[in-house]
């Protein structure tokens, strides 16, 4: 059956005006009808925040659990009903804060969900506390005089997790947004994508150098599996290895051409030039890597487990509870 966006768009989304929640909502419901599963074959899990309300705008099955606990609820899922679509909605707060353990482990084990951090670096439902991604100094109404931490970087903690897939898109950027989606439901494993977006009235402007498409053209890097690493208004730039680091270069100066840039490799098992590549554009003249970064397979913990549970079953004498029972000494009392 063909879908349409329309066919997953439940109820009228209470986020403030602007909010990038509305832009990543829109992009998901089309994804969903482009990736074509039956609504009645998803899950969309979520924790506490602002983005933790989007389960409640899905034609879908849907549950808002309770803060930092998405990855658990969504594992158990998962591993209940293999054959659920599951994606899990969680913000910077949400999703690494209370719920860091969670996510390292989801990734640890690569469970097959789709795990989608909205990051705004701003705790918003709770009215603008730094979170987990605020940038050192960063002043908030938890921080007055500036933080004195430094922040984790999602693809950082995915990667040391031993992460098998990450991906970046801004909220923004509908297609960018749609095409990371559709790969995270073809990878078979955990699934990070994390989402740039600007909390309008708490964090106004902090991804601001890639939020316009005017902006993305001078200051990211679309990366594709396959295809040199060139970027810039006029594909005039690209990405070369200098050492154990990477260096930006000028096409045609110094007798640099095309063939001298990097190839991006989103499937090579070793992560360290995928990881520089996801780490880039902190304000280090490099530009800010968005799509697939890393997608490596590997196996499953839910097809693992399955696989073990029917393992063990073909091996014992006794598959419900009254064979299990009728294994030990038996006696009738008349």
């Amino acid at each position: 059956m063909a879908y349409t966006a329309q066919d997953f768009k439940k109820g009228q989304p209470r986020w403030c005006p602007g909010c990038g929640d509305h832009f990543f909502l829109a992009s998901l419901h089309k994804a969903m009808a482009e990736i074509g599963v039956d609504p009645w074959n998803i899950a969309v899990i979520s924790g506490i925040g602002c983005s933790s309300r989007l389960p409640h705008y899905m034609a879908t099955y849907g549950m808002n659990t309770i803060h930092g606990r998405a990855a658990a609820i969504a594992t158990g899922a998962k591993v209940v009903n293999p054959s659920l679509s599951v994606w899990q909605i969680s913000g910077d707060g949400d999703g690494l804060a209370i719920g860091g353990n969670h996510f390292i482990h989801a990734n640890r084990r690569n469970i097959n969900l789709n795990m989608i951090l909205l990051n705004n670096r701003i705790y918003g439902l709770t009215k603008g506390q730094y979170s987990p991604t605020s940038p050192r100094g960063f002043v908030s109404k938890s921080s007055p005089y500036g933080t004195v931490e430094d922040p984790f970087r999602p693809a950082e903690l995915c990667f040391g997790a031993r992460g098998h897939f990450f991906a970046r898109a801004v909220a923004t950027d509908a297609q960018g947004t749609i095409d990371i989606l559709k790969a995270a439901h073809q990878h078979k494993g955990a699934a990070v994508c994390e989402i740039l977006q600007n909390c309008v009235i708490f964090n106004d402007g902090t991804h601001e150098s890639v939020y316009s498409k005017e902006g993305r053209a001078k200051n990211a890097i679309y990366v594709q599996h396959g295809k040199p690493l060139i970027f810039g208004e006029n594909s005039e730039y690209g990405l070369v290895q200098e050492g154990f680091g990477l260096k930006v270069v000028k096409i045609g100066e110094n007798g640099i051409t095309e063939k001298d840039i990097l190839v991006h490799d989103a499937h090579c098992q070793d992560n360290t030039l995928q990881l520089k590549l996801a780490l880039m554009g902190n304000g280090d003249g490099f530009p800010v890597a968005l799509g697939v970064i890393r997608d490596v397979d590997a196996p499953t913990y839910d097809d693992s487990v399955t696989t073990q549970i029917e393992e063990i079953s073909s091996k014992k004498k006794y598959h419900n509870f009254a064979e299990l029972l009728e294994t030990n000494d038996i006696w009738e009392v008349k």
